[in-house]
């Protein structure tokens, strides 16, 4: 059977952080067995206290100071065996029992990257600006990589280890996003796109993302696609 490895980026994520593992913990994934690796960020709040109970279930990794979720993906990466790598946030806007259907594609093996879509599927209604913002990046996203898909900011990117054989990652924050997505497509992935569920949170609930995020993913994508 083959391994799935999740990695779970988390910066002060107290409230939702044991709920978010629970589920993860007994998530279904068909034909995998799972290797949890959580990559705490620095968190400042009883989020570390929280992840210590766990550390007999899975593996937990905490970051001497916060660097960013790239930074905490990519150190999850140097612990993850798995042949297929899971992104799941720490929040519960995605719902692990979508594994399933973010699965399934890898039975084909022209399949090396899965993007789960929150415009595709079924969604809490969200912030107008926000979704608007997300689908202004996914569109630059299309264009300049001649691509057509629907969410290249999801949280739910799922991809075979090998799709990193010989691609840097330098992006430290969110700036992950644009970066992997530009350079996995510029190295001749196709991204196939799937709906999820989603529940977003409102910014007084937690969210972290912002328009000044937007813009630097638009930028980041400029700048991989102007390099050689």
């Amino acid at each position: 059977m083959k391994t799935l490895s999740i990695i779970i980026p988390v910066y002060n994520e107290e409230a939702t952080i044991g709920e978010a593992l629970n589920r993860v913990w007994v998530a279904k994934t068909p034909g995998f067995t799972k290797e949890i690796i959580v990559v705490d960020d620095g968190s400042t709040d009883r989020t570390r206290e929280i992840l210590a109970s766990w550390r007999k279930k899975v593996t937990v990794i905490f970051q001497p100071k916060n660097q960013g979720k790239g930074a905490a993906v990519m150190e999850g990466l140097t612990r993850a065996a798995g042949e297929i790598v899971l992104l799941q946030d720490a929040d519960l806007e995605y719902s692990p029992a979508d594994y399933p259907k973010l699965l399934e594609p890898f039975g084909d093996r022209r399949v090396t990257v899965v993007y789960g879509s929150r415009f595709l599927g079924s969604h809490l209604s969200t912030m107008y600006l926000y979704a608007l913002g997300n689908k202004f990046v996914t569109w630059v996203t299309n264009i300049l990589f001649n691509t057509n898909i629907t969410d290249m900011e999801t949280g739910y990117k799922v991809f075979r280890r090998s799709v990193l054989d010989g691609v840097t990652i330098r992006a430290k924050r969110f700036d992950f996003e644009p970066e992997f997505t530009a350079k996995v497509l510029k190295a001749g992935h196709q991204i196939y796109e799937v709906p999820i569920s989603y529940f977003g949170r409102k910014f007084s609930e937690g969210k972290k993302l912002t328009w000044r995020d937007g813009v630097v993913a638009f930028g980041t994508l400029l700048r991989e696609r102007l390099i050689v």
